[in-house]
C-alpha cells in the first residue's frame, strides 16, 4: 500500500496566455492551487503559464506521456519578465504587420510569443498557400536582435488563439474546454439531423462545428437505443408508429390509429415492447 501511495505524482493543468489547450505538469511537492501563477519548464525553455485545475493524483500507470514539471511558483520577478514579455509582443505584432503590408505579403499575422527567457520571438500567421517570408525575418531579425521563428498555422488554430462566440451564443469550445482538434465530417452533421447548409454547421473558423465532433458519439448511441422512424410499436394507448425522434431527450414521438400523438422515453420503449431495438 506504501509503495502504491509513493508512485502517485501531484500532477496540474497549466494555460498559457490564458487561453487554448491545457497541458498537464507534474507539481513535485510544491503546494499549488487554481489560480496560481507558476514557472513550467517546456520544450522551448522556461515558460510562464496559470493552473486552471485542482491537484490530481495520478498513478505512474495514468501519467501523460512526455510530463514535464512545475519549476516554481511564479515571483515577482518573474511577473515583471512576464509584462516585459507582453510588451514585447505588443510591438512585435504592430512591426510585423506593418512589414507584411508595406511587401504585400499574401498572409495573415495572428499572433505573437516572446519566450519567456527573449531568446526567441515566435510569429503565428495564416496562409492560403506556401509564403517567401524570408526578407520579412530579416527586417524582424534586424528590429529584435533576437531569434526569429515564423509559424504557419491553420484556420481552426486561429479560431483558437483569437476568440469569439459561436452560433450557439456561447464562447467558442476550442477556447473554453477542447483541448484536441477532432476529425470532423459531414456525416457527422447527417447523423444529428442537423441541416446541411454551410451556414448553420460552420464554425467560426468556418469548417465544420467541433461540436459536431464531440456530440457524435451521444446521437449514435441514442439511436442504437430508440426505434426508428416508421416502425411499430407498443405504446400506453395502443399499437402506433414512430413519427419523429428526439435524439437529445432520447424521446420518440408515436402516432396511434386514431391521429393521436404520444411520447414515450427510451426506457418506456424498451418496457413496453420486447423486440429488440
Amino acid at each position: 500500500m506504501a509503495q502504491e501511495i509513493s508512485a502517485e505524482r501531484n500532477i496540474v493543468g497549466v494555460q498559457f496566455k490564458n487561453r487554448g489547450k491545457e497541458y498537464s505538469f507534474d507539481a513535485t511537492n510544491i503546494p499549488l492551487k487554481k489560480d496560481d501563477k507558476v514557472i513550467v519548464d517546456t520544450e522551448n525553455g522556461l515558460a510562464i503559464g496559470s493552473i486552471v485545475t485542482d491537484v490530481r493524483h495520478l498513478q505512474q500507470h495514468e501519467l501523460p506521456c512526455n510530463l514535464k514539471k512545475v519549476v516554481r511558483k511564479a515571483t515577482d520577478d518573474d511577473r515583471k519578465i512576464d509584462a516585459e514579455n507582453r510588451e514585447i509582443e505588443n510591438d512585435a505584432y504592430m512591426f510585423c504587420e506593418k512589414k507584411i503590408k508595406e511587401r504585400d505579403l499574401p498572409m495573415k499575422l495572428i499572433d505573437v510569443e516572446s519566450l519567456f527567457d527573449k531568446s526567441k520571438i515566435i510569429f503565428y500567421f495564416t496562409a492560403d498557400s506556401r509564403v517567401d517570408f524570408r526578407e520579412l525575418v530579416k527586417d524582424l531579425v534586424q528590429q529584435f536582435k533576437t531569434r526569429i521563428e515564423l509559424r504557419q498555422i491553420w484556420v481552426r488554430s486561429e479560431a483558437r488563439i483569437l476568440g469569439g462566440i459561436g452560433v450557439c451564443g456561447r464562447e467558442l469550445c476550442c477556447v473554453s474546454f477542447l483541448n484536441n482538434f477532432e476529425p470532423v465530417s459531414i456525416k457527422m452533421a447527417k447523423e444529428q439531423n442537423m441541416l446541411l447548409n454551410p451556414e448553420k454547421i460552420s464554425g467560426r473558423c468556418g469548417r465544420l462545428m467541433c461540436c459536431l465532433a464531440f456530440e457524435y458519439p451521444h446521437y449514435i448511441d441514442a439511436k442504437n437505443r430508440l426505434p426508428k422512424c416508421g416502425m411499430s410499436i407498443h405504446t400506453s394507448g395502443g399499437r402506433g408508429k414512430v413519427i419523429r425522434l428526439n435524439l437529445l431527450e432520447e424521446t420518440v414521438v408515436v402516432m396511434l390509429p386514431d391521429g393521436r400523438e404520444v411520447e414515450m422515453s427510451a426506457e418506456e420503449v424498451m418496457e413496453r415492447n420486447s423486440i429488440s431495438l
